[in-house]
């Protein structure tokens, strides 16, 4: 039976995301890139469950742990997902809204 992350305990999501670790370490040794890339994603959503999306505020920009060169920008906050446009170094905003997990946003960017 599937369980959803948001049915873990704190406990529960700190071994699955050495499970899931452990699976990306694996699948780098192999070369396959794609396996890498899903595990890490799933990481960064387990890990966006034992944070709390009340320290995150809409209209406010963040940075964007993994990716110097952006920025986020949130319009608001829907469960543990932060909704958004990516900022560029030139202040200039991407059109696209995204959705990011909060365990990729860093400090808040005071403007």
């Amino acid at each position: 039976m599937d369980y959803r992350y948001s049915d873990y305990t704190v406990e529960q999501l700190r071994e699955e995301v050495g499970r899931l670790k452990e699976k990306a370490q694996k699948a780098e040794q192999f070369g396959n890139i794609s396996e890498v890339a899903i595990n890490e994603r799933k990481m960064q959503v387990a890990i966006a469950y034992m944070m709390n999306p009340d320290e995150f505020e809409a209209q406010k920009t963040y940075e964007l742990r993994g990716d110097p060169g952006y920025k986020f920008k949130i319009n608001y906050i829907n469960g543990v997902f932060a909704w958004g446009h990516r900022v560029n170094l030139l202040d200039e905003v991407h059109e696209k809204e995204e959705a990011l997990p909060i365990s990729l946003l860093g400090d808040k960017i005071e403007s």
